[in-house]
């Protein structure tokens, strides 16, 4: 094959002449034209996606409250007077001093005094600051400032290591020099709010927490208030955590949790606090998550926060951290791989016990073509196959369904029964349920479709496991947008329960990167939902009091109630060709579904009302896309 034809050239040959066309005069005459093309299809995508003009013009005022709101959360949401002074007051009912824990290397001056200044504007005062310096022969300047703040405050402790032992060892030394009750990991080029301490013990004080993190804002140098992101967290999730360090700035926790523990690892330099959190979440008992933005992350040339390149070694040492943390608390070997969302980021995969048998229940009536469709791509595409498929016949009328049927029994694995009575989803699945032979159940719509062929052990992995209870798929629509990627309780307009990332784009990186993990969350939806029959007998299954709607939000929030996790896998990606146009019922199925809306409120009334702990507060439950508050 001559050159000028080998495929892998086919790219550099195709700049070369596109860079021909853009000298040309026509292509620079027709700019204006381009431009407003361009503009109306960026309209034109805005409008699908935001439901019409009025949706457009919400998301604008939105985004125009957003940008204010990012400065909110800088200096502006520093105590006034009259507040510093409260909080300054404050007696809380335990005595406790909070070490807080920096280990120096060449700080720059301005990072470093930024940061001592931040601790001692602190309005808790009960603190210790434990400064370890590596710093090299070329900074003595560090040392030096220490000495100077430690003349005015006796509360700042500094010791010059005379060799550099790296982030893991000169954290340690800081280690050896605290004598506080709690601790504090705080980064040398980062700066506190003046109220984070007041606010952790505050939590630590009236909820009697042993682990402690909040929420932050990364900003760039040197201005504070000009924030490029605001990371707000969910509640404690160990799953998130195992694939994403999400708890990283700013944690306090008990210092006899060090007992069990130990100290940093050398090893896992770069990654040392992912290694860390992940050990002391795992023993304490009770972790606490404050949704206020407390921390500020200093994004500058030299930060993890600006490049993860920046320390490249970073990344292996997080992926050594979350498997050998697997192995060590729950001798599970597990596969650990960097996402496309960010290079810590992780896909955690878990080892399958045996070839359990999946009972796939598929309610139907009618619809031959849907039905045809989701049974062939399960048939064709799995490479799971210890499956068998029950279709729950529901009062078809069309001859063509019938007849698929009759094609159906020359299929081994597949079933079909027939529930005679009125339309109940929750009955008609139920009853799918007492004709299943398996241990694991997998409820699935009939307007489905596979695409990737690993979806039931991507959700088996996580169904096997004794903490969980159902695990819900990634679903889209038709148009390759979002249909389901986890549900939210008390999100939308009926504060009910709603779908996060809805109608986003398939390859959207979602909010801080969730659409690229598997996470907890409250609830799944049962379109594509598997669970263990223990758990779905425990919690006696579906509620028949919910007929057509949130019935599979309820019955993963009774899974919650007995104390499993739900989780939410991107890794398994199915269709799902529900019509996102067809709007809201009318009559009497509209006023049934109200009614159902207001049985479940009346039912998780407290649940509501404490409000999802994998949804920040601070987003709006309007919105289904992480959408800040007003």
């Amino acid at each position: 094959m001559s050159k000028e034809h080998n495929p892998a050239d086919l790219p550099a040959h195709r700049d070369k002449r596109f860079d021909k066309v853009r000298d040309t005069w026509y292509w620079k005459a027709s700019k204006p034209l381009r431009v407003i093309v361009h503009f109306f299809l960026r309209m034109k995508n805005a409008y699908i996606h935001y439901g019409g003009f009025r949706g457009m013009y919400k998301r604008w005022k939105q985004k125009r409250g957003e940008a204010v709101k990012r400065v909110d959360f800088g200096t502006k949401s520093f105590p006034a007077e009259a507040q510093r002074r409260l909080e300054e007051e404050t007696v809380f009912s335990k005595n406790i001093k909070i070490s807080i824990l920096v280990p120096l290397y060449n700080t720059p001056e301005k990072f470093l005094r930024e940061m001592i200044d931040s601790v001692k504007a602190q309005t808790y005062k009960n603190w210790e600051l434990c400064l370890a310096d590596g710093s090299d022969e070329k900074h003595p300047d560090v040392g030096s400032i220490c000495a100077g703040y430690q003349k005015e405050d006796s509360r700042i402790l500094y010791q010059k290591i005379e060799k550099n032992l790296g982030i893991s060892g000169n954290t340690n030394v800081c280690f050896s020099m605290a004598s506080g009750d709690y601790i504090g990991l705080f980064d040398h080029d980062d700066v506190m709010h003046p109220s984070l301490l007041y606010e952790c013990m505050k939590v630590i004080c009236e909820k009697h927490a042993d682990y402690v993190y909040t929420d932050e804002a990364t900003f760039t140098s040197p201005n504070l208030d000009d924030l490029i992101v605001l990371h707000f967290k969910p509640d404690y999730s160990p799953d998130n955590l195992r694939a994403n360090n999400y708890i990283c700035h700013f944690s306090v926790f008990d210092a006899a949790l060090l007992e069990k523990t130990g100290l940093f690892r050398p090893e896992y330099d770069g990654s040392q606090d992912h290694d860390m959190i992940l050990r002391l979440t795992e023993e304490a008992k009770n972790v606490q998550h404050i949704p206020k933005i407390l921390y500020y992350w200093r994004s500058h040339p030299a930060s993890v926060a600006a490049d993860i390149g920046a320390k490249t070694y970073a990344i292996d040492a997080a992926r050594r951290a979350v498997r050998d943390h697997m192995k060590d608390y729950y001798g599970v070997e597990v596969e650990v791989e960097s996402t496309r969302a960010f290079p810590t980021i992780f896909q955690v995969r878990y080892p399958i016990k045996g070839e359990p048998l999946i009972s796939i229940v598929i309610p139907n009536k009618d619809h031959e073509t849907d039905l045809r469709r989701c049974i062939e791509s399960i048939q064709k595409k799995s490479t799971w196959r210890h499956f068998e498929i029950i279709v729950v016949e529901n009062n078809s009328r069309e001859q063509s369904i019938l007849d698929y049927y009759r094609e159906l029994e020359a299929f081994p694995e597949v079933r079909v029964i027939t529930y005679d009575g009125t339309f109940n989803y929750s009955k008609i699945n139920n009853y799918g349920v007492s004709c299943a032979k398996g241990d694991y159940l997998l409820f699935l719509n009939n307007d489905t479709e596979i695409i990737t062929p690993d979806w039931m052990e991507q959700m088996l992995m996580y169904a096997q496991r004794e903490d969980v209870g159902a695990v819900g798929a990634k679903l889209y629509y038709g148009d390759h947008t979002i249909q389901h990627a986890g549900v939210v309780i008390g999100l939308g307009a009926h504060r009910s329960a709603g779908h996060t990332h809805y109608k986003m784009p398939k390859e959207h990186l979602g909010y801080m990167g969730r659409l690229c993990y598997a996470q907890d969350v409250t609830a799944v939806t049962a379109a594509c939902l598997l669970v263990k029959r223990t758990v779905y007998e425990e919690v006696e299954g579906l509620d028949e009091t919910f007929t057509i709607s949130l019935n599979d939000v309820d019955f993963c929030l009774k899974i919650r109630a007995k104390g499993y996790l739900n989780i939410f896998t991107p890794f398994a990606e199915l269709y799902h060709y529900e019509s996102k146009t067809r709007g809201m019922e009318e009559g009497e199925k509209l006023r049934r579904y109200e009614r159902e809306c207001a049985h479940f409120r009346e039912k998780w009334k407290a649940e509501l009302e404490a409000g999802d702990p994998y949804y920040n507060p601070n987003f709006s439950l309007d919105y289904s896309d992480f959408t800040l508050k007003f």
